[in-house]
């Protein structure tokens, strides 16, 4: 699995690949759907099967103070895609230039002559170009003129409705993680490096990994059972606080996940928490042994679930 700069030409490998076109944030069914297509055509055809994808998102190239709202990071993509078939990542990077490509510049210069396509599939409701004046009819219409076929795939519906990053990330706000993790046909994980806290966890039994949450989406703050999987592929059960800690002051937004039976060194690691199960929301305790209690109770439950 290759990872390449979209704004330099492919390798001479990967041309005439089948490429699968757009944001593929989450990967959940649909996108799952469009890749899987790609690389249905490309193995077919004896091609090199690729993603492209946008970073950062557009959304964030034009309304700039939009709350955080990722699914996914460029590293977990490069996985995802990597274990559904793909050959190579290709990340158009999302800024002003590109934005105003018009539509025929955006196929004759990012598809045409970087990516030296032999084929596009993308969903039928991807739009491309300045103004996103471009369709899924227009790349037809370019790729019958410049050689390159363009396959769309139907929207993919799950419980009567179209499955979608917004009905995803709406689930997550609600706490509704398995919800959430149908659709993306997987849990909802947030990776990140484990960064020194004020270490009160290890003074209460309870020590806990720190990590930002960055750019990602923020699922309804509370306790959650998790598991966590490490640089080195291990995976901990575990319950996590996702939020501000209200107890403590001050208030920090973090996701901290304390792993049951582990007592190694994560410092510095970089690791991925699923979140499987929305436990509680948070709640401010009067004194530490209230929240001692409390974590007894989460865990206990947390242990009940993940072992089920």
């Amino acid at each position: 699995m290759e990872r390449l700069d979209g704004g330099s030409a492919i390798p001479r490998h990967l041309a005439g690949g089948i490429v699968a076109l757009g944001n593929i944030d989450g990967f959940h069914l649909g996108h799952q759907a469009v890749v899987g297509r790609a690389v249905a055509r490309a193995r077919e055809q004896g091609r090199p099967a690729l993603v492209a994808t946008f970073d950062p998102h557009p959304v964030r190239h034009f309304r700039p103070d939009t709350p955080p709202f990722r699914l996914t990071t460029l590293d977990q993509r490069e996985q995802l895609f990597a274990a559904a078939g793909v050959d190579a990542m290709v990340v158009f990077h999302f800024d002003a230039s590109l934005a105003a490509l018009s539509v025929e510049d955006f196929v004759v210069q990012r598809l045409v002559e970087t990516l030296r396509v032999g084929g596009v599939v993308t969903g039928e409701d991807f739009t491309f170009g300045q103004g996103k004046r471009g369709s899924v009819a227009d790349l037809a219409a370019y790729g019958a003129a410049l050689g390159f076929t363009a396959e769309t795939v139907a929207p993919v519906t799950l419980d009567g409705e179209i499955v979608s990053s917004s009905r995803i990330r709406a689930a997550l706000r609600l706490g509704e993680m398995r919800a959430a993790a149908r659709l993306l046909t997987r849990p909802y994980a947030i990776e990140g490096v484990v960064q020194h806290g004020d270490k009160l966890g290890r003074t209460i039994g309870y020590p806990t990994a720190n990590i930002d949450m960055g750019k990602y989406l923020r699922p309804a703050y509370g306790i959650y059972a998790v598991t966590g999987r490490l640089g080195d592929g291990r995976v901990l059960n575990g319950a996590a606080n996702l939020g501000i800690r209200p107890t403590f002051d001050p208030p920090k937004e973090l996701l901290e996940p304390y792993f049951f039976d582990f007592a190694g060194d994560l410092y510095g690691q970089t690791i991925e928490v699923a979140l499987v199960e929305y436990l509680r929301p948070e709640a401010k305790f009067d004194n530490l042994d209230a929240l001692v209690r409390q974590m007894d109770a989460d865990c206990a439950r947390a242990r009940a679930i993940l072992d089920g």
